[in-house]
């Protein structure tokens, strides 16, 4: 991927989620949610502060997020669903 988001903004992959419950109910794609958990794939160098000196973020690549249900913004890259959003729409990181 060729795309590198810009200040404190981050490219969030969706993680899919079960498709059984635990009682073992399928669960058919047109009643699933979409996932609120995803993997960062890439960030920016962080924001700014009111004299211009870069902040940085506190995720990376690599880490596993949780994030709101209408939390970013829902592009495609190279054929892959992708989200970009603030570091603010990050509830945590998952250990």
């Amino acid at each position: 991927m060729s795309f590198r988001p810009l200040h404190d903004r981050v490219v969030v992959k969706r993680l899919d989620s079960e498709e059984k419950t635990k009682g073992g109910i399928i669960i058919p794609d047109t009643a699933k949610e979409k996932p609120q958990e995803g993997e960062i794939i890439a960030v920016g160098p962080g924001a700014r502060d009111d004299k211009g000196n870069v902040t940085p973020l506190d995720v990376k690549a690599g880490d596993k997020i949780l994030f709101g249900k209408w939390s970013g913004t829902e592009i495609k890259i190279d054929g892959v669903d992708l989200l970009i959003m603030k570091e603010s729409d990050i509830l945590g990181v998952v250990a």
